[in-house]
């Protein structure tokens, strides 16, 4: 089956596991008794990592499982920092001796993907255990809501890790979350509205999207792929065929990571942990947004870089920012280059050590710093001068699109030669424009658009 494919017996295994996380988060529904739940969610996420990985993938899984819940248990008022520094070595100890960043480029799997995801929901719940012994005004808004003021029992702890395959390819989600969803309280106890809403529907979208991105990608892959940017053709091309070349492998390999999160987001969303409220409108609506790890239109036609964390990974990107942004900034200050910068190398040394994900994510940080100084002198930009204003939206959204595809090569070749090699090749475009654009922000500063006091005083 694997042969008929195109696909590696390993990536066949994967992905049969990782579609029966839909069904199996579907069954979590008709377990009775929360215990029965937290059981059910631990045990089917464990049976589907033995069947996609083998037994060593749940060996890797309980270390930094338990190195989390030790250091809650026996160091609670540094068990945030403890269990952060504990999994991250874990992981970057894993990236390094498996160096799956190779496999993956070869069409080959391994549990370090599964692992990323789990060490992030680690990190999230010892840090929300540590936030809990914190006055509740020194805490920022996002704290509040997900800091927990006693200890998870293990088996709701593993079951949070573990809930249904969810730690394959994600979405990160909290355990005060997940505690609420397994015993119906908070937004999913029953209310004057009716019980929580069926997911049908949305489960039926997210699947259709994913069929819809499975087909582009097979349908564009053989055309756009890294052999072609490595190829003797590519090198006898001009500037602007090779950085459309570019253009069109970043675009396709997005491809295949929306097909990923569609799924996950079915799994998710069927089993009714994905609903997220009511809408304000009215009538109101049921919101599905807790699953939701990409908006599509929103990454292709990004105005702005600034957007594309929260249109891209976007669960992930929410992790990064409570966990690290958000923690960088001292109280009183605004939040620089440094938090910036400090976010995204933290974003790299997650996705492993390879030398193409770190200029990536560096690259990340100057586009979206670059795209901020667009966006001042747009707002600076008088409301009489329309077409002024049109056309630097335009240069904005051009520039993410440049910049943006640019960037990923580095992430698809993962090579310094290679990734130095193509850059090289189109004049490193994508780098000497956000310096230039930087550099320029601290010289044209443009004034600040006068509010008026009644937007003040708000």
């Amino acid at each position: 089956m694997a042969s008929e494919i195109g696909v590696s017996v390993p990536v066949l295994r994967f992905l049969l596991c990782f579609v029966a996380t839909i069904p199996v988060s579907f069954t979590h529904r008709f377990v009775p008794s929360p215990f029965g739940k937290h059981l059910y969610a631990a045990l089917s996420g464990a049976f589907l990592s033995y069947l996609s990985f083998g037994f060593s993938s749940n060996l890797h899984f309980l270390v930094p499982m338990l190195l989390g819940y030790l250091t809650m248990v026996l160091f609670r008022p540094y068990c945030g920092i403890l269990t952060f520094l504990l999994g991250f070595g874990y992981l970057i100890g894993c990236h390094v001796y498996y160096m799956s960043g190779d496999a993956w480029k070869e069409g080959g799997i391994d549990a370090t993907g599964a692992l990323m995801v789990l060490t992030l929901k680690v990190i999230s719940c010892s840090m929300s255990y540590n936030d809990g012994l914190l006055k509740e005004e020194e805490l920022r808004e996002a704290q509040k809501k997900n800091r927990l003021i006693e200890l998870p029992s293990f088996i709701e702890y593993v079951g949070y890790c573990l809930c249904c395959g969810s730690h394959f390819a994600g979405p990160v989600f909290e355990i005060k979350d997940y505690l609420e969803w397994t015993e119906r309280k908070g937004i999913w106890a029953p209310t004057e509205k009716g019980p929580t809403p069926s997911a049908f529907g949305a489960t039926i979208q997210a699947l259709l999207q994913a069929a819809i991105c499975m087909a582009l990608y097979l349908y564009l892959i053989p055309q756009y792929n890294i052999s072609g940017l490595n190829g003797p053709a590519y090198q006898e091309w001009g500037f602007w065929k090779r950085l459309s070349y570019q253009y069109m492998s970043g675009l396709t390999a997005r491809w295949k990571y929306y097909f990923i999160w569609s799924i996950s987001e079915a799994a998710v969303l069927i089993s009714g942990l994905g609903f997220s409220g009511w809408s304000d409108a009215s009538p109101t609506k049921p919101k599905w947004d807790r699953a939701k790890n990409v908006d599509i239109l929103g990454v292709e036609f990004a105005k702005s870089s600034v957007q594309l964390p929260l249109v891209w990974n976007i669960q992930v990107s929410t992790w990064l920012r409570h966990y690290v942004y958000d923690r960088l900034v001292q109280k009183g200050k605004k939040p620089g280059f440094f938090q910036l910068l400090a976010t995204q190398t933290t974003s790299a040394v997650w996705h492993g050590l390879y030398p193409g994900y770190i200029i990536f994510f560096v690259q990340s940080a100057l586009m979206i710093a670059g795209s901020r100084v667009l966006y001042r002198w747009q707002q600076a930009i008088p409301s009489n001068m329309a077409m002024v204003k049109n056309l630097l939206v335009f240069i904005s959204f051009a520039y993410t699109i440049v910049v943006l595809n640019y960037s990923a090569v580095g992430f698809m070749v993962l090579t310094l030669q290679e990734t130095l090699a193509l850059y090289g090749s189109v004049y490193y475009i994508g780098t000497i424009v956000p310096i230039v654009l930087i550099l320029l922000g601290n010289v044209i500063k443009p004034a600040k658009p006068s509010r008026s006091k009644a937007r003040k005083e708000q």
